[in-house]
């Protein structure tokens, strides 16, 4: 019984915000200019500063576990290339597979991931480390799929949009301030205390607002649509990858705040970031929409579950 509760003052405030979100949305309070406003004020501005803080803060040199780092990539590699060759096979609407593939293994690693280690731990050194090792891939990852199954209207072939895609990747704010972050946490820069109490004012907005956006921007009818397709994604994203990888993680000895990262990068609900790479990319909207609302949904209970199972363990 105590794991479960514990499991349950893990995860449900993080979907209580979400809620209050949506809440705020049904009186008025917030609107559909609110939730893209502040999506691409995440996006640009706080997320980045957060990744920042929190990945040039670490002791790199204290704290650095390749072997981890390496677990998180080489685990987010395989989902991806996996479900992208059984969707070729499976799926047989070309102009659902983009779409279908990036919200399967896409998590949304850098919100929902630091919440959840925060929320257990406090301030960590494994949820940049996590974030290291997957959150390039999943931008890299996911321009590639949705370039080679996405529609092409502009006529334009796959090395010109490939080069495009690229720059995007290069010019990513995420992956900037990942990079940034680690060289200031390599050359060990000491900013002056108006610099860093200033990035952490920012940084802490990024969670809450974030979530209150995602709660804002649910919209339960999208769900209903491509049902087939969307829950076939949410069960590999919520459940099957996890079920493959987190028995391994345990067997190579990651417990603690790294087996929490590790599950919420397999098992967390897909980003909302998603849907508007999808769109901007020629791919399904309307599919990768109704997996982002059934992941949010349905996560609060499987994540519950998946803690109750590590806690029950003894491996958080």
């Amino acid at each position: 019984m105590d794991n479960f509760i514990y499991s349950i003052n893990v995860t449900f405030p993080i979907f209580l915000v979400m809620v209050l979100g949506w809440a705020l949305k049904q009186k008025g309070m917030l609107n559909d200019s609110f939730v893209a406003t502040a999506n691409k004020f995440n996006f640009s501005v706080t997320l980045p500063f957060m990744l920042f803080r929190d990945i040039s803060s670490v002791d790199i040199y204290g704290t650095f576990d390749l072997k981890y780092v390496l677990f998180c990539a080489v685990s987010s590699s395989v989902c991806f290339f996996v479900i992208w060759s059984m969707t070729k096979v499976f799926l047989k609407e070309k102009s659902m597979r983009g779409a279908f593939v990036q919200a399967s293994f896409r998590s949304s690693a850098a919100v929902m991931g630091l919440a959840f280690i925060e929320n257990i731990y406090g301030n960590s050194a494994m949820g940049p480390m996590m974030i290291i090792g997957a959150v390039p891939l999943y931008n890299i990852y996911s321009v590639l799929v949705l370039t080679f199954e996405g529609e092409q209207p502009d006529g334009k072939k796959d090395m010109s949009r490939i080069k495009q895609a690229l720059i995007n990747i290069i010019k990513n704010p995420i992956i900037i301030a990942i990079v940034l972050g680690i060289f200031v946490s390599i050359l060990r820069i000491d900013f002056p205390v108006v610099i860093n109490k200033t990035v952490d004012k920012v940084a802490k907005m990024a969670t809450p607002l974030a979530l209150v956006a995602m709660g804002a921007g649910f919209e339960g009818r999208k769900a209903l649509a491509k049902l087939k397709p969307t829950l076939a994604a949410a069960f590999i994203k919520l459940i099957a990858q996890a079920a493959v990888f987190v028995p391994i993680a345990a067997k190579m000895g990651f417990a603690g705040e790294k087996m929490v990262g590790i599950l919420i990068m397999l098992a967390a609900p897909t980003t909302p970031s998603c849907y508007i790479m999808a769109k901007n990319m020629h791919n399904d909207g309307d599919l990768t929409a109704s997996v982002v609302v059934a992941t949010t949904l349905f996560a609060a209970f499987t994540l519950t579950g998946w803690i109750f199972v590590l806690r029950t363990l003894g491996l958080i």
